[in-house]
């Protein structure tokens, strides 16, 4: 396990395995708590009642964190590798890292502002952090090529590029049938005219929210050849 988290690897793997907790946690609390739905209820329905909602506000806020700083991390990766053996150009890059973190702003205002209380808040959010998301993981995947196959193998790339179509695949029609709901509400009867709807934005939501998680598992492998540095200088002038 040592070696498999050498240099910065631990990063991607923390990041990878507290968002897929907090999605967990927060929806079996909220399940057992009967406050949801166990059916497909959507990722910020298990967040909005407490007890879950103090835990998923908690956990998200802390995956938006981790989120910024493995997108840094990688970001940094790509300049050096760039430097060594150019591949692209450096705003290409640049691009990608301001998307993603505004996609973890947009994690957090969705882990604070809870989908009940300040719906449009909320919402806002979540468009952020999901359009976002997708479009970085595409961009990260399009660099990947590029730099295949001197810093990428060719498997990666695939790899990556399948999860980016799939979720961008799944994050148009959560978009469209979510908007097409005329009511926000956590409990929901098969009989009511919104619920196909809600069933297909609830599939499509996890489905991207786990395409996340399975892409930067990608991203472990190149952390491991890197290393982080701290360096303090006090000034005698002071």
């Amino acid at each position: 396990m040592l070696c498999f988290l050498k240099g910065m690897a631990f990063v991607p793997f923390l990041l990878v395995t507290w968002s897929s907790a907090a999605f967990i946690i927060s929806y079996v609390v909220a399940v057992l708590s009967g406050h949801v739905n166990p059916f497909l209820p959507y990722i910020s329905d298990t967040g909005t009642t407490p007890p879950e909602s103090g835990i998923f506000g908690f956990m998200i806020n802390f995956s938006a964190f981790l989120g910024a700083a493995t997108m840094y991390t990688r970001y940094k990766i790509v300049e050096k590798q760039n430097q060594t053996s150019y591949f692209s150009t450096p705003v290409f890059n640049l691009v990608s890292l301001v998307l993603g973190l505004v996609g973890c702003i947009g994690m957090g205002i969705v882990a604070n502002f809870q989908e009940l209380a300040v719906p449009v808040v909320h919402d806002g959010g979540a468009l952020l952090a999901f359009v976002c998301g997708v479009v970085y993981t595409l961009l990260q995947s399009v660099i990947s090529y590029k730099s295949c196959p001197q810093w990428n193998s060719l498997f990666t790339c695939h790899i990556r590029m399948a999860i980016s179509a799939v979720s961008c695949a799944a994050v148009v029609p959560m978009i469209a049938c979510a908007s097409l709901i005329s009511i926000t509400k956590l409990e929901w009867n098969p009989k009511e005219k919104d619920y196909i709807y809600h069933v297909v934005s609830a599939i499509c939501e996890w489905t991207v929210a786990f395409g996340f998680i399975f892409y930067f598992l990608t991203f472990i492998q190149d952390f491991q050849s890197v290393t982080l540095r701290i360096s303090t200088e006090i000034n005698d002038d002071i």
